[in-house]
This record gives structure tokens, C-alpha cells and sequence, in this order.
């Protein structure tokens, strides 16, 4: 990915891989309906790294991954990145989603590799590139605004 760079300064994380887990356990349990098919893997700085294993709930006719499921995915990613960045603001909130869908992915894992470009005090854009488990090739290219409120 490289649509311009992040301004230089502070890049440490606010939360942990396991800080967030749990925030969101607390926070967000529906997230687990299908159980456990998201998982952070990492949160470099201004960024996020996820995994989401396949699910026969997310075919669509034609036996490919559903756009909605590549949207909520990259949706997450960019949630993980911002939380990772300012820590837990349960509020934080998409303003913006625009989905490029590049290939069909086949019916098995993903992978999302989130980047922020900007993030200020009331907004952060990020980018998110989403691939096939396995394969370096990418399915689909995000890009998302999130609305952070105020301390």
C-alpha cells in the first residue's frame, strides 16, 4: 500500500493485540456469533493486521466470499487500527467505506492489512488491502473515514 505516508511523531500503540481482544469481548460479543472467526494478529503502529476464517455463511451464489463480508472485514480492520492508535473509544464510528472488489476470493480465509494515512483528533482515513489466504494477490482495496468523538 502506498497512498502518501503518516506524519511523523509518537507511532507507540495505545492497546495490545490482547487489550483490544478483550475490549472487544466486553464491548462487542455479537461480533462472535459464528464464534471466533475474527482475530487480530497484529497492531503495528497506525495500523492493524487481521484474519478472518472462512464461514459457509459468507458465500455468495457463484461460491465466492460475499462483498458484505470482505466490507465488514475491512470495516474491522480500520476499527482495529484507529482503537490501536487512541486506545478504547467504544464510540469511534465509519463515516466513509469505499470497496474496490479486484478478484472472487475462494472460500477460505482472509487476510486485511490496514494502514492509516491520517489521524487527527475528530478523524482517521485508512487504507485496507484484502487478500486471499495464501495468496499475495489482492482481492479487494478499501478505504474508510472514521469519526472519533471527543475525549
Amino acid at each position: 500500500m502506498g497512498l502518501g505516508r503518516m506524519p511523523s511523531g509518537d507511532k507507540r500503540a495505545a492497546m495490545t493485540v490482547a487489550e483490544l481482544d478483550d475490549f472487544l469481548e466486553r464491548e462487542f460479543p455479537q461480533m462472535y456469533v459464528h464464534g471466533r472467526i475474527w482475530h487480530v494478529l497484529e497492531l503495528p503502529p497506525h495500523g492493524a493486521k487481521l484474519r478472518m476464517d472462512y464461514h459457509p455463511s459468507q458465500l455468495r451464489p457463484g461460491g465466492t466470499i460475499s462483498g458484505p463480508s470482505m466490507m465488514a472485514l475491512a470495516d474491522f480492520a480500520l476499527y482495529a487500527a484507529v482503537l490501536g492508535a487512541i486506545g478504547p473509544v467504544g464510540l469511534a464510528v465509519t463515516t466513509n467505506l469505499s470497496i474496490n472488489f479486484l478478484r472472487k476470493p475462494e472460500p477460505r480465509a482472509l487476510l486485511a492489512d490496514c494502514r492509516l494515512l491520517k489521524l487527527g483528533k475528530r478523524l482517521a482515513v485508512g487504507e485496507v488491502c484484502i487478500s486471499s489466504e495464501g495468496s499475495d494477490e489482492p482481492v479487494a482495496h478499501v478505504t474508510g473515514t472514521y469519526s472519533i468523538p471527543p475525549r
